[in-house]
């Protein structure tokens, strides 16, 4: 597995966040079952001359803090953190859980709170981003929480991962610099369109796209990945729109949710389970209920729901909608606390239209 490891890490550190010389970057971890990878990512920092700081949780920490914890004490941010998060130039997070559900009984208001009290962190980091002053990425190591959600053994969901990053091909980056090309094109043919409409089961939504910048996601922020995605005007979303995949948010899950939006917000909001804590998200704060993302899955490797948004969100033939916060680098102006992206399948007869040409069907883009 070593070899496996010293890949994935070679690809985090030079490909997606690129590290350089003198360069602070943090390499945070869930748990200590991610140390394989971890000590990787930490040695191929220290070979491009960064300076790499490791912060590892400790699981069941959060569960402790939101059951635990006063207002002022949700309300607090650790000045280190804040620190880290203004002069960090790079973030590499490694998630690892033992228990995926350990959150899933906690104060659904506590955790919106929380989540309030901390969005400027994340405001501040999108921000950077988009201006090119730091650089991020998220990815995964297997264990056998995440296997278990994806109803898989361990040996099952390692093989998957490693798939789904195309980290069984001798030169993965040029894999993922292929998909980027392709999907760069997509991007910008969008990016000269101003109306988005999205058909299928229960779903008739429009958006307004212009002026906005629409991304192509290839292994620089996520890993693994494979979408494009935009963020729309703020007061523009109109229709309704239904997910049919299970939407997993911190442990909990919501099923068959059905969102109606007017001028841009999330007016009535329904589902077959989860309902309360659905709400109890959107209802997070002033931004919550506005839409942060549209975007379209494109990474054929991932088909099916694994329970780790990091993949299903990917998923080839599918698209997502976020409520809550928006991108800087696409022009997105929404703050929250939240960023939930929904996940719909577009297989089954789903259709994409730009400016009232159908570009997508089925799954697949037809241009």
């Amino acid at each position: 597995m070593k070899n496996l490891w010293e890949k994935y890490a070679k690809v985090l550190v030079e490909y997606s966040v690129n590290v350089q010389p003198g360069e602070l970057t943090i390499i945070r971890t869930d748990s200590y079952l991610s140390q394989p990878l971890v000590k990787e990512i930490y040695r191929q920092v220290l070979l491009k001359g960064g300076y790499p700081v490791v912060r590892m949780g400790v699981e069941g920490l959060n569960e402790v803090f939101i059951k635990t914890a006063t207002d002022e004490q949700l309300e607090y941010i650790d000045p280190m953190l804040e620190i880290e998060y203004k002069q960090a130039k790079n973030m590499i997070s490694i998630g690892a859980p033992l228990n995926v559900k350990n959150m899933a009984r906690s104060d659904a208001k506590k955790m919106a709170k929380r989540s309030s009290s901390t969005k400027h962190l994340s405001a501040l980091l999108m921000q950077r981003s988009a201006e090119k002053d730091a650089k991020w990425v998220i990815a995964d190591f297997p264990t056998n929480a995440l296997a278990q959600e994806a109803k898989m053994s361990l040996d099952e969901y390692t093989d998957f991962l490693i798939k789904a990053c195309y980290l069984h091909l001798d030169d993965p980056v040029s894999k993922w610099r292929e998909i980027g090309e392709k999907q760069e094109k997509i991007a910008r043919y969008l990016d000269s369109k101003s109306k988005i409409r999205i058909v299928g089961d229960k779903t008739d939504i429009t958006f307004n796209t212009a002026g906005r910048k629409w991304k192509s996601c290839a292994g620089n922020y996520n890993f693994p990945d494979g979408e494009v995605y935009t963020s729309p005007v703020e007061d523009s979303a109109n229709g309704q729109i239904y997910f049919d995949f299970p939407q997993i948010y911190r442990g909990n899950e919501a099923q068959k949710v059905l969102l109606t939006l007017e001028n841009g917000k999330i007016v009535d909001a329904k589902a077959e389970k989860g309902e309360e804590f659905l709400i109890s998200m959107l209802d997070m704060d002033e931004g919550s209920r506005f839409v942060g993302e549209i975007a379209v899955g494109t990474n054929d490797m991932i088909q099916d729901v694994t329970g780790n948004i990091l993949f299903d969100e990917k998923i080839g033939g599918s698209i997502h909608m976020a409520a809550g916060a928006s991108y800087p680098e696409t022009g997105g102006k929404n703050v929250s606390g939240l960023h939930w992206d929904l996940i719909k399948n577009m297989k089954n007869g789903g259709k994409i239209y730009a400016d009232d040409i159908l570009i997508y069907e089925n799954g697949t883009f037809l241009m």
